[in-house]
Order: structure tokens, then sequence, then C-alpha cells
């Protein structure tokens, strides 16, 4: 996709998560999504990749709500939202090609206000690295639906620290823009490596049961 419906434009959570339904029933198994969001973590720097090892949900409204999709169990577990196998991946490629990543928790709210200052230390606080407005939906769809998510956060701004630094849309663009061609890396060469992967499952498949189409 090019792009994603926000919340904050007016959509409700079921249009906002309609692109991944299509992809379950496309076939797609594997997710990989990216957002610009404001860091909170001291260590951040603008620019700088966050792989996304968790989320925390402050949307108004729950993209689940409402009768349950077949896809998946009423109340679906949430303790691996995005996929550690898939994380060491990133990691290996980054740390091969020398780019620089972060890890850490998203903060996903509606907007479309930035964050004041205040408030960026509060979700700091409570456990977040870097805070946006999009992504979580889509998310939860995806494992609800049991595909498995990649994620990483385009560091474009910073908040919650002594001397707070105004921020527009233009330069988060320019921020996001800027990293894009680093975060392309990692994930083409990620896609790469796991088309090869799955390959070499099912050589393997059909070595072991070489004569499993005769029975």
């Amino acid at each position: 996709m090019q792009g994603r419906f926000h919340f904050y434009e007016g959509y409700s959570m079921k249009e906002v998560t309609f692109p991944v339904r299509v992809m379950y029933e496309l076939g797609i198994k594997t997710l990989f999504v990216s957002n610009a969001a404001g860091g909170m973590n001291p260590h951040f720097k603008i620019g700088d990749l966050m792989i996304i090892t968790d989320h925390i949900n402050f949307f108004p409204e729950h993209p689940l709500r409402g009768k349950n999709f077949p896809t998946g169990p009423r109340f679906p577990d949430m303790h691996e939202t995005y996929d550690k196998k898939l994380i060491q991946l990133a990691a290996d490629i980054a740390f091969e090609k020398k780019i620089r990543i972060t890890y850490g928790v998203y903060l996903g709210l509606q907007g479309p206000t930035f964050e004041t200052p205040a408030e960026y230390k509060m979700y700091h606080l409570m456990g977040a690295d870097a805070v946006g407005m999009s992504t979580v939906p889509e998310v939860i769809v995806a494992h609800h639906c049991g595909i498995r998510t990649f994620g990483v956060s385009v560091i474009t701004d910073l908040g919650g620290f002594d001397n707070p630094v105004e921020v527009s849309h233009e330069e988060v663009q320019e921020a996001a823009n800027a990293a894009q061609p680093r975060m392309t890396e990692i994930m083409r060469e990620m896609i790469i490596r796991s088309e090869k992967i799955e390959h070499n499952i099912s050589i393997q498949k059909n070595q072991d049961h070489p004569t499993e189409g005769w029975k």
C-alpha cells in the first residue's frame, strides 16, 4: 500500500483496517508496517529507525469492537504481536549493513494534534518510546487474522525533554523521507531472505516425503 487511512481523518475503525481484511482474503501471511513517530526515548535521534517490539493502544475505539470476524477468536492473545523471528532477522541485516537501529514500544493515539510536552513525558513514563497516530489498529486486526507482523517507526521528531522543540508536518515528512532508503534496504533484504527460508522449508518437506504423491 502507498499510505493508509487514518482514524483522525474521520474514517471508522472498520474502514481503517479494511485493507488488512482484504490482505487476509488474498492469502497474505506477513505484514510489514511503517510509520513516522515522535521519539520520547532520550537515546533516540531524529532519523532513527525504531523496530517496534510492542505497542500501547490509546485509540478511543477498538478495531475489533462489534461482531467478531471468524478469522480469529473473540479475545485474541496479544503477547507476541510483533514477530520475534522477523525482529531478529531485521537486527541481523541492520548489523551486516551497518545501519543504526533502535528498539521500542509504540503508543498509538487518535490525533491529529502533536503531543504537548507534558503528554510526551506522561507517555514515556507509561512505557512508550515513540508515539504516533496509526499502525496499532491495523496490527491488531492482522494479529487477529493470524498474519505475522513486523513494524518500524521512523523517529521524525523528539519530545518530552527539558527543551521542547516545535514540530511541523513538513519537518516530519522531511525526516521520514531521509530515513526511507535505510528502512527500505532492511525490508527488501528481509523479504528476500524470508522467501529463501520458505523455499528451503518446501524443499525439505519434499525430501522428507519423496513418494508422498504416489500414495
